[in-house]
C-alpha cells in the first residue's frame, strides 16, 4: 500500500546509522577527555613551577638571598613577585602539593617541586599523573623545576630516585 503523507518517522536504517554516529563520538569523548584533563594538569603545573622559580629568582634579587626552606608548601615572601589572588593554590593534580627545597647537601640548591604523596607514605596514598615519566614514581618523588644545584626529585633521597625535571640542563647558577 500506499504511505500517507501524514504519516511520518524514521526507518530502522536511519535510526541505526544515528546510533553509530553517536557511538563514535562516544567513543572519542570516553578517550580524549581523560588525557585532555590530564594534558590540562601537565601544563598548569609547569607553568605555575616557572612562574614560582621565577619569583623565587626575583626574590634573590631583591634580597640577595634564597628563601629558607619549606616543608610542603611556598616560601614566605615570594608573593610580591607572583599575581596571585589571596593565596596560592594547590598542586594541579588531586591531592598534590607545592614543595619549595632550599638544601646543602652536595652544594647549595634550590627547586620547587610538585610532591604526590603526603609526607612518608604510604605508596598506596600516593596520585601519581597517568603519563609515561611517572611510570616508576615512587613515595618521595616528584614533578619539579630546579632553580640552582643539582636537583632531585627529594633532598633526603639518592639522586637516582625516580622524578621528573622540566628544566634540566637549564638551570641558572649564581
Amino acid at each position: 500500500m500506499f504511505r500517507s503523507s501524514l504519516q511520518r518517522g524514521f526507518t530502522i536504517i536511519e535510526l541505526l546509522i544515528v546510533i553509530v554516529v553517536i557511538g563514535i563520538i562516544a567513543g572519542f569523548v570516553v578517550f580524549i577527555v581523560p588525557n585532555s584533563r590530564e594534558r590540562s594538569f601537565y601544563a598548569r603545573g609547569e607553568s605555575e613551577l616557572r612562574t614560582m622559580g621565577n619569583a623565587v629568582k626575583f626574590y634573590v634579587d631583591k634580597y640577595d638571598e634564597y628563601p629558607a626552606d619549606v616543608n610542603r608548601g611556598l616560601p614566605a615572601g615570594i608573593e610580591e613577585f607572583v599575581q596571585a589572588e589571596d593565596e596560592w593554590p594547590d598542586a594541579p593534580w588531586p591531592n598534590s602539593v607545592y614543595d619549595y627545597d632550599y638544601y646543602d647537601n652536595d652544594g647549595e640548591t634550590v627547586q620547587i617541586s610538585i610532591r604526590f604523596c603526603p609526607i612518608g607514605g604510604p605508596l598506596s596514598a600516593c596520585n601519581f599523573p597517568d603519563q609515561p615519566w611517572a611510570a616508576d614514581f615512587e613515595v618521595n618523588s616528584s614533578m619539579y623545576y630546579c632553580i640552582k644545584g643539582n636537583c632531585k626529585a627529594h633532598p633526603d633521597s639518592p639522586a637516582d630516585t625516580p622524578g621528573y625535571c622540566i628544566n634540566c640542563g637549564h638551570s641558572e647558577d649564581d
